[in-house]
């Protein structure tokens, strides 16, 4: 009996005992995982260094094409003014060519008529003082046919130049003889040979000259 009581005693003690509570496992935090982890340190700087890198070398080759996209523009401005520059020079000197084609379009007509003018002045100087003789009678005929000449190219603006005992000018002048003159500087006009003839201030045909020596 006595046993019983004892095993039954035991048996409330056993009972009575608390029970323990396990503490559930203590959450590591980020930080202390990384510290736990010396591997995972190494490797997200790397990725990220990664990243800046690729940034990098996109943004460069973006500044190049930029840049390269700036300076082609900057040449096909530059390509355009030039062309349309030049565009302006042509219409200019077609205008100016147009114009003189207008202005000087009787040109050709004139400088053929120029060697008949010179015949009628030959023709001419043959008649002497007596003006009642066969030749003043046939060369009066001439005289007139050579005024109504001269008058109708002086309406056309054309003019004899005046070149005579004036410096010699190759721009208007051609010397075809040089000889001493007494009384004459050099390089002076001391007869005209053919006349030289502008037609509205361009010379169209030069004077021929002796020049003093």
């Amino acid at each position: 009996m006595e046993e019983k009581k004892e095993l039954k005693k035991e048996e409330i003690k056993e009972e009575k005992q608390p029970e323990v509570k396990q503490q559930p496992p203590k959450e590591t935090s980020k930080n202390e995982e990384i510290k736990e982890s010396p591997t995972a340190t190494k490797q997200e700087p790397k990725k990220e260094e990664k990243k800046e890198d690729k940034k990098g070398f996109f943004k460069k080759k973006e500044d190049e094409e930029k840049k390269k996209l700036q300076e082609e523009v900057l040449a096909l401005k530059d390509k355009y003014l030039r062309v349309n520059a030049e565009m302006q020079n042509m219409r200019r000197r077609m205008e100016e060519e147009k114009t003189n084609l207008l202005k000087y379009e009787g040109e050709d007509l004139i400088k053929k008529l120029l060697p008949i003018v010179d015949n009628f002045e030959r023709a001419i100087k043959m008649d002497d003082t007596n003006l009642e003789d066969e030749v003043s009678k046939f060369l009066s005929g001439f005289k007139m046919i050579y005024g109504n000449l001269s008058t109708t190219l002086q309406s056309y603006e054309v003019e004899v130049m005046d070149v005579l005992h004036k410096p010699f000018d190759p721009t208007t002048m051609e010397a075809v003889m040089i000889e001493e003159a007494e009384g004459f500087e050099p390089n002076i006009v001391i007869d005209v040979l053919q006349k030289g003839y502008t037609y509205k201030g361009k010379v169209i045909r030069h004077a021929m000259v002796k020049v003093s020596k």
